[in-house]
């Protein structure tokens, strides 16, 4: 399971030491974000907190399975496909 480090302060930026931040809006049901929070409370953590730590889990879980990892090694082979004719 995924654990970052909480950011201090908005001027800390000690999100993940170390590591590059790109930030990204995400739209929920009313109802979703409030169960978000209420979570974010339970746990003593932020939302962002928990939506990284929900988003490392699922990258995570991917990582493990073995009909998603063929489906990116046939991307990666398309893809080298089409670089290698465009660099000729």
């Amino acid at each position: 399971m995924y654990r970052g480090g909480m950011m201090q302060d908005a001027q800390s930026c000690d999100i993940m030491p170390g590591m590059e931040q790109r930030a990204f809006t995400v739209r929920l049901p009313a109802d979703v974000a409030a169960d978000l929070e209420a979570v974010a409370a339970a746990d003593g953590t932020s939302i962002a907190e928990e939506i990284r730590q929900a988003i490392g889990d699922r990258i995570a879980a991917k990582r493990n399975d073995a009909d998603f990892r063929d489906r990116v090694r046939s991307i990666i082979a398309q893809n080298q496909r089409v670089l290698e004719r465009l660099a000729e």
